[in-house]
């Protein structure tokens, strides 16, 4: 049996072999180049994507200029997908921050099936928990982390989606989505790097080692 186009997106993946059956003939594989704006808050969502790979953030544009991101999706997720089964109104900016492959469906048309499916439904009104989840993480960690926490979480978030370790990006785009200056992403990297939890070149940081991963994660349950 040959696997589909669409499985590497691990939430199509995951769908009943008649959800993916009646879902199959309307998903379309687009490209996602880097720094496209899937929607804009305020935006009526037309389409919903499913990355195969790369990264797609969800930011708050904040009054100042500045904006903060609140989720990260990739591979384990949809990028639009609370209007299949709330409103379709985007809340915030959906941006392309790593070039990606996704499947694509008109949101009308995953809509109705999902009517027409509770378990196609119910999967999707868990993954608008899992987003929300995702979010007030964030919002906790900006709160009561260290910026060596929330940058070694947003790292290993990133290592996971790409199953890499060489994300392309630079130290002025992770000062944005954390909130804070570059110079701040500078010093902070050289600390992980000196402590040999990562490399780091222009544009790249690699090298995302399974230690990093541990001490990001008892930083994180200990509240560090």
């Amino acid at each position: 049996m040959l696997k589909s186009p669409h499985s590497s997106n691990l939430l199509l993946a995951s769908l009943s072999s008649e959800n993916m059956a009646a879902l199959v003939p309307h998903l379309r594989v687009t490209e996602l180049p880097h720094k496209t704006v899937l929607f804009e808050a305020g935006d009526t969502i037309k389409t919903l994507y499913f990355p195969h790979n790369g990264i797609v953030s969800i930011v708050v544009d904040l009054t100042s200029g500045e904006m903060v991101e609140t989720a990260t999706i990739g591979r384990d997720s949809v990028v639009g997908g609370s209007a299949a089964v709330a409103d379709d109104i985007a809340l915030n900016r959906a941006v392309v921050q790593v070039k990606a492959v996704a499947s694509a469906v008109d949101v009308g048309i995953f809509r109705s099936l999902a009517q027409q499916s509770h378990t196609l439904h119910a999967t999707l009104a868990r993954h608008r928990q899992f987003i929300l989840a995702q979010a007030q993480q964030c919002a906790a960690c900006h709160a009561a982390h260290t910026l060596e926490a929330r940058l070694s979480r947003w790292l290993l978030r990133c290592h996971d989606l790409l199953g890499s370790n060489d994300i392309p990006l630079t130290q002025e785009f992770l000062g944005e989505m954390l909130g804070v200056r570059r110079t701040s992403v500078t010093l902070v990297a050289g600390m992980l790097q000196q402590a040999g939890f990562i490399n780091y070149r222009r544009g790249h940081w690699c090298r995302v080692r399974r230690e990093a991963r541990a001490r990001e994660r008892h930083r994180h349950w200990r509240g560090g």
